[in-house]
């Protein structure tokens, strides 16, 4: 079983969106049963809250089914569940080195960074484009999805 969590500031937009389009993805190509796909926050601010709006409407809008949640925080705990810590920016990732109290097993990356790209995925919440974002998401799933089959 393969195990990504997606890390973003709140977890109600991008890795909201990102969990909802990789599991799309591992759908689409029938490999649920090797997959445990999840999301999460590095602050606090959005606990228990539901997905964004903006992030619900895009998905909707792609014909991609939105997961069922509600925001919640990594933990250091979950450095040891998962196998793929997902951040979507450079601040991300700092926080998620953190909250894991390092990186030794090389487990936390930028998710463009399987796209060959250093670019962050922009946060929607702040610049209202959940276009760009979802695109940038997609490019980096798919990219994570290829780079995953070929490592197992």
């Amino acid at each position: 079983m393969i195990k990504i969590l997606f890390v973003c500031h709140g977890n109600i937009c991008r890795s909201t969106m990102a969990e909802s389009v990789m599991t799309h993805l591992v759908r689409q190509r029938h490999l649920e049963h090797q997959f445990q796909i999840s999301s999460a926050a590095t602050s606090r601010e959005e606990i228990g809250n539901s997905p964004h709006y903006g992030t619900v409407g895009k998905l909707r809008a792609v014909g991609i089914p939105v997961i069922p949640h509600r925001a919640i925080q990594m933990t250091k705990q979950d450095y040891n569940k998962y196998d793929y810590l997902i951040g979507m920016d450079d601040a991300n990732i700092r926080n998620m080195t953190r909250i894991a109290g390092g990186d030794p097993e090389h487990k936390i990356y930028k998710l463009l960074e399987f796209a060959g790209s250093s670019k962050a995925i922009a946060d929607p919440w702040y610049t209202g484009n959940f276009d760009v974002t979802y695109e940038d998401i997609m490019k980096g799933c798919e990219a994570l999805l290829d780079s995953v089959k070929k490592a197992y």
